[in-house]
């Protein structure tokens, strides 16, 4: 499986791919015409589409409408394979990934200082696992209780994680009520979520809420705040190696900038750090309901 690595960039907002398709006028438009505008709105992109959506009732109503152009949008523009059955049309699917929406704009706001659109990656199986470091090799613990996975080997394996499209984000944060006695610093958040999260009642009504499933101290100087989600039935694909060998993508010792890499089924951040006296590191989920799956998973950098 091939990498699909992400340039280094600063933290902005997320915005859709830029292709611009002009499309001359046609005299005599008639129904005949049908499969050979949906497949030429394939190719577009979404503010494209909505502009040709602009011209005429026709192409509003009988074209741009088609689910079956923004689902090949959608996953043409996020890179991901077909997640097969979703429980939303792919046009609303494609505005919660490309509007420029992220976590922290439903609630927290006050805390949010910037952000980054990573990527897509597929979650195939209904584990995964989160991990502090990416000091490879990766193995996948065996003690009993999450906390005791963390402390012994700074990863932890969730269970019952929704599987399809999930769409990750490195976010910058004040640092939220915590631990520590006094605290004026930002905080570092890998924040990953389904696709389809901002789209259910319950976390549009604030029902659903992250968890706090364990934490870790790192009491020493830490060179960078790293973190990463993988894909349990994929942990052994080169795609994960590539994203341990950190030389290939987090940068030089003094490069300050945040950088990430996604694969089809992984993902992982990097910000390289200057003299410090440990981090604080946290890990959250958020469950579709009580008893419903994971939706949304976080991991948390603070220096201590």
């Amino acid at each position: 499986m091939g990498k699909r690595l992400r340039r280094a960039r600063s933290i902005c907002c997320c915005a859709s791919p830029r292709l611009y398709v002009h499309v001359s006028r046609q005299s005599n438009v008639n129904w005949y015409d049908v499969d050979i505008w949906t497949e030429i709105a394939k190719f577009m992109d979404g503010r494209s589409l909505v502009m040709l959506a602009v011209t005429c009732k026709w192409f509003n109503y009988r074209t741009i409408m088609e689910d079956s152009i923004w689902k090949f949008s959608c996953l043409r523009d996020l890179q991901v394979p077909d997640p097969g059955n979703v429980n939303f049309k792919w046009i609303k699917l494609y505005t919660t990934a490309f509007d420029g929406s992220h976590s922290y704009m439903f609630c927290q706001q006050e805390k949010h200082i910037d952000w980054m659109r990573i990527g897509a990656l597929s979650l195939d199986s209904h584990a995964a696992l989160l991990t502090e470091s990416l000091a490879g090799p990766i193995r996948i613990p065996e003690e009993v209780t999450t906390q005791k996975m963390l402390q012994m080997t700074g990863c932890c394996v969730l269970n019952s994680i929704k599987t399809g499209i999930w769409i990750a984000d490195l976010q910058l944060v004040r640092c939220p009520i915590c631990d520590l006695d006094a605290c004026d610093g930002t905080m570092q958040v890998l924040d990953a979520r389904n696709i389809e999260l901002f789209l259910n009642e319950g976390y549009l009504e604030g029902s659903w809420d992250y968890e706090l499933i364990g934490s870790h101290d790192i009491n020493k100087q830490a060179d960078a705040a790293s973190g990463g989600i993988f894909d349990i039935e994929h942990i052994k694909d080169q795609s994960t190696s590539d994203i341990l060998n950190t030389k290939l993508w987090v940068g030089k010792r003094t490069d300050w900038q945040p950088k990430s890499m996604v694969t089809l089924h992984s993902v992982a951040v990097n910000t390289n750090l200057q003299q410090n006296d440990g981090l604080q590191i946290k890990f959250q989920a958020m469950k579709a309901g009580k008893n419903g799956e994971i939706v949304s998973i976080r991991i948390s950098q603070q220096l201590l």
